[in-house]
């Protein structure tokens, strides 16, 4: 869930009623965001 605050700025409130399910889909989503930005200040596309 930390990853989750971290990358889209959510409170832990705001991901304590999300089902395992729905918080590992948007763990994912928040890995993919994570290397994109990665990439992006490295001078990548």
């Amino acid at each position: 869930m930390a990853d989750l605050a971290v990358i889209f700025h959510w409170p832990p409130a705001a991901m304590e009623t999300m089902s395992i399910a729905e918080l590992m889909g948007w763990r994912a989503r928040a890995a993919k965001r994570s290397q994109s930005h990665d990439a992006l200040s490295k001078g990548k596309k």
